[in-house]
């Protein structure tokens, strides 16, 4: 009996030691942490500090720190989410397989790795913003957090998606290159209006982003571009959270039938 219990336990703890090693290690990749952690930080500085022009139940500064941890969170998740991938196929990815962790268990430890990781810019731009002059009530500020950490989640499936699809080395830099482009357009860094707007409604980070504002802005949006229905930011994460995990799958399947 006593073999039988410790073996469960041992092998939990170099799981655990795992994830320690590899939470460690993504916090020690400079350039990960700097798009994910520092530049949403300075963006935040530089677009929104001190500006306290009334915006929902709160201000601008709020506005744009929302948008700042957003974004921060998405390159979190998406670096991790594409490193997982990259040592699957590298010589680190073989020694894990000599291993008994299953394939689905290493997908949870690395997005229990991921999720971490993304609190980290979350708390940091929080942080800078509740000492800088956010102004919100107390639902603005827990719900856009927990929204903003939780929906980062869907940005792991990118993440795995843009990696198994285009393979190789350069995969997750162009993963992280197109997030910028779709904050961009997901009105994530500056308010659109017009026909840019009506287009960046279909692209992924919209809905994300909206949601995340919404216990601030209730979907009413910057320079009188009218409003979003929380149905419609909905169904535009919904919606992306299957294409990705459907493109996710396929490039998974191909990437086998090769090998």
């Amino acid at each position: 009996m006593t073999t039988v219990t410790a073996a469960p336990l041992a092998w939990r703890s170099r799981l655990l030691a795992y994830g320690r090693l590899d939470l460690r290690r993504q916090l020690r990749d400079r350039m990960g942490m700097f798009f994910a952690v520092a530049l949403p930080a300075f963006l935040f500085v530089v677009f929104g500090l001190g500006d306290d022009e009334a915006y929902g139940s709160g201000n601008v500064a709020l506005y744009v720190m929302i948008s700042m941890a957003a974004y921060g969170a998405v390159s979190a998740t998406t670096t991790v989410a594409g490193s997982a991938v990259n040592e699957q196929t590298t010589g680190w990815g073989r020694q894990l397989a000599l291993t008994p962790i299953p394939p689905l268990t290493f997908v949870a430890v690395k997005t229990a790795v991921a999720m971490v990781v993304a609190a980290v810019p979350i708390g940091l731009v929080y942080a800078i913003g509740a000492a800088t002059g956010a102004r919100g009530n107390l639902v603005d500020w827990a719900a856009s957090a927990v929204i903003v950490w939780l929906g980062s989640a869907v940005f792991a499936l990118y993440g795995l998606a843009v990696c198994l699809v285009f393979s190789g080395q350069n995969a997750a830099s162009i993963a992280s290159g197109l997030v910028v482009i779709m904050a961009f357009l997901g009105n994530v860094f500056s308010p659109m209006d017009g026909l840019i707007l009506d287009i960046g409604r279909f692209t992924p980070l919209y809905g994300y982003a909206g949601l995340a504002r919404y216990p601030l802005s209730e979907g009413y949006l910057p320079i009188d571009a009218g409003r979003d229905s929380v149905w419609l930011l909905l169904a535009n994460v919904s919606a992306w959270t299957v294409i990705f995990a459907a493109l996710a799958v396929w490039g998974l399947r191909r990437r086998r039938e090769r090998v």
